[in-house]
């Protein structure tokens, strides 16, 4: 199966009432794993390449990485930039395969965030890609940055940016290590009253399940992005194994130990959010 694009997946999710997990890659091994997770449920699933991750593996390796995952799928796989900041960082994901940008003006003044936006979305129209921006600020664990959505900025801002899909800060929280978060419902659907667009929540990872199931299934939040939780995972599972074989030096091996633990949490997550 080829790769697809954001708009296609979130798309079909508005209309079967679902949500679809954008999960935070690293390497090749949790990459394999959630694509392999998606494939068992017959789902799609969105592999995400944030700031982190470029910074350890070039977007030219990634972008093959991600597409070759995608082509041998049985499912779609988006191919995602996240928190992409400028203009060239998604021209360059563009050039290397990438499927979907998110362009994270979020900081910026709304102004400056809509014409960056709107440059991203040009972009990616002429070479057939989604576009996720934000409005509002998602903040992290600890060390705040929050800054809500407000209702009349996220209209003006899908307006006129025309993008796939749209980023909010609803009281989730990037880096959450416990399920801490509390989404504020009210603002919530005062956002979905004035958007068409699917909704996204960064920092999936502080929601309660449950609370994630209710949102795919009642609200217009179509993406969830997950990834501290799966990185929790990976660090058990690599403990667990290095202390019943403390001898073990091998690179592979112990990255392979980490699969089946990724894979059914990976599993767990799209579960979840599935129809």
């Amino acid at each position: 199966m080829t790769a697809a694009t954001l708009h296609d997946v979130l798309q079909s999710a508005m209309r079967g009432h679902y949500a679809v997990a954008g999960l935070v890659v690293l390497g090749w091994e949790d990459a394999e794993a959630y694509v392999a997770a998606a494939g068992d449920l017959h789902m799609p699933v969105i592999l995400q390449a944030g700031p982190g991750c470029r910074k350890h593996t070039p977007v030219t390796i990634l972008g093959r990485m991600f597409r070759h995952l995608a082509d041998h799928a049985k499912v779609p796989v988006v191919c995602h930039i996240d928190h992409a900041r400028t203009y060239d960082e998604c021209a360059e994901a563009v050039d290397h395969g990438f499927t979907s940008l998110m362009i994270d003006g979020s900081s910026l003044p709304l102004d400056d965030n809509i014409m960056l936006t709107q440059k991203v979305v040009a972009l990616a129209r002429r070479h057939g890609v989604s576009v996720e921006g934000e409005v509002g600020a998602v903040g992290y664990d600890g060390r705040g940055g929050s800054t809500m959505t407000s209702p009349d900025e996220a209209q003006r801002f899908e307006r006129e940016t025309g993008i796939d899909a749209l980023a909010i800060s609803v009281g989730n929280v990037h880096l959450q290590t416990t399920h801490a978060a509390v989404i504020d419902r009210a603002l919530l659907a005062r956002i979905e009253s004035v958007t068409a667009v699917p909704l996204v929540l960064h920092g999936g990872s502080g929601i309660q399940p449950e609370e994630r199931r209710r949102l795919a299934r009642e609200s217009r939040v179509k993406k969830f992005n997950i990834g501290t939780e799966l990185r929790q995972e990976f660090g058990r599972s690599l403990r667990d194994y290095l202390a019943l074989h403390p001898e073990s030096f091998d690179r592979l091996e112990l990255l392979q130990a980490t699969r089946d633990p990724m894979r059914r949490l990976a599993q767990d997550v799209i579960r979840n959010l599935g129809p």
